[in-house]
């Protein structure tokens, strides 16, 4: 199953759009391409779409070349009122796919991840966390189709 999620919980996209909602979103191309056509651009966020391709376009994307292009229109949005109050910025939510989230991970201080009880084949893969990650939350549930799954938060230390 290329460029699409091999499971569909509600409440994983409950919880996504929870964390999301007001903030910055960063994907790849082909992660924007698997979006459905009614949920482009993501609502009330500020959609970024990484590319390599300089003449890609789309209704609702703001399309960047680089991470450092993508802080700058994040930090346009969202600008610090002084040192003191940076930590209170919005983060930026790295949203896929497999390219993006390495390419992020070693610039960031927190990971939220799902992690579903099925044994699903995929294509792309989320990186490993290495030893320098530790698990800070954990919520464990059952959905409504009685799979269960948990939301994990680790931070870098």
């Amino acid at each position: 199953m290329s460029n699409q999620l091999p499971w569909h919980l509600p409440e994983d996209l409950a919880h996504f759009k929870k964390l999301t909602s007001g903030q910055t979103v960063l994907m790849g191309r082909k992660t924007w391409d698997s979006l459905p056509a009614a949920f482009k651009p993501l609502p009330n966020r500020l959609n970024l779409v990484l590319t390599r391709q300089t003449d890609w376009v789309a209704p609702g994307a703001v399309t960047v070349h680089s991470l450092e292009m993508a802080k700058a229109f994040h930090e346009q949005r969202h600008p610090p009122t002084s040192k003191e109050t940076l930590s209170s910025v919005p983060a930026i939510w790295v949203i896929g796919g497999e390219q993006i989230y390495a390419q992020t991970l070693p610039h960031a201080q927190t990971v939220e991840m799902t992690q579903i009880d099925l044994d699903v084949a995929g294509d792309a893969f989320a990186p490993t966390l290495g030893q320098e990650w530790r698990e800070i939350h954990r919520e464990e549930h059952i959905s409504s189709k009685g799979v269960p799954f948990r939301f994990l938060t680790f931070n870098r230390f």
